[in-house]
């Protein structure tokens, strides 16, 4: 039996992050970099510069890496990624679906245009790139597939009803294709973030007021950082985590439990 610290052990294993040019999905795959693993990065609504620099902070750790810029509305984008990931790697055996955008606006002036770009990125893009990732993990019976969800699917913001909406569609992803994993060795799993200082929420915390609505609501007092959700990333992806099915798994400070 391996010690619990070898489980861990990522060396070997080849990962792509959606949306890992900065925020959740960098920290991540900084994270699993640094386990062992090679690391595709996917960026596609941030400057080129952001993404190489996430580049090179992986580099540093030795291990392999790879960039592909994709549009996840463009109906090619799974398609694209697939090409350029098998390009590099021989395949992906941990699949981290990070990649979002949310619209705030109240639920009367919802447009068209927003509603399907949510959907598109954070619904669509999850089904295609996994149809187009997971049959090599079957063929090598061993895969990982983490989905990044949002505390609003427990406490949806009343200005996001469309992306709250969507990253409550991911938990019902995760649990319909959990038992159809399983047997191939593959667990899918949701994580579900909270206040993270991200880029785009920095920029609504920059209101002291709302900054101090919002910090009343967490009950360890204080936001999370990036790397709040990459140790859970890493336990997911890992050998540590391979009893772990079909769960959505909040890291939130307690937000989602406070009155």
């Amino acid at each position: 039996m391996k010690k619990i610290k070898e489980l861990f052990n990522l060396k070997g294993k080849n990962a792509l992050v959606t949306g890992s040019s900065r925020g959740i999905g960098k920290g991540i795959a900084l994270g699993l970099a640094e386990y062992g693993a090679n690391v595709m990065v996917h960026h596609y609504d941030s400057k080129r510069d952001h993404a190489e620099q996430t580049l090179n902070e992986i580099n540093a750790f030795g291990v392999k890496s790879g960039l592909v810029f994709a549009d996840l509305t463009d109906r090619h984008a799974a398609d694209l990624i697939y090409n350029a990931s098998r390009d590099i790697f021989k395949g992906i055996d941990i699949l981290v679906l990070n990649a979002s955008i949310q619209v705030r606006d109240p639920w009367d002036q919802i447009t068209y245009n927003d509603f399907r770009r949510q959907t598109d990125i954070n619904i669509g893009s999850t089904i295609w790139l996994i149809q187009k990732f997971v049959p090599y993990m079957k063929r090598n019976n061993w895969g990982r597939v983490i989905t990044i969800g949002s505390v609003q699917q427990h406490r949806p913001h009343p200005e996001m009803l469309v992306y709250s909406a969507t990253k409550m569609a991911m938990i019902n992803m995760v649990r319909s294709l959990s038992p159809s994993f399983g047997k191939s060795g593959i667990t899918i799993n949701n994580i579900a973030p909270g206040v993270i200082l991200t880029n785009r929420n920095k920029q609504a915390l920059s209101n002291d007021q709302y900054a101090k609505h919002v910090l009343n609501k967490i009950p360890v007092g204080y936001f999370g950082e990036s790397n709040d959700c990459a140790g859970l990333a890493i336990l997911l992806s890992s050998d540590a985590g391979r009893y772990i099915t079909g769960s959505d798994l909040l890291v939130d400070g307690g937000m989602n439990v406070s009155q």
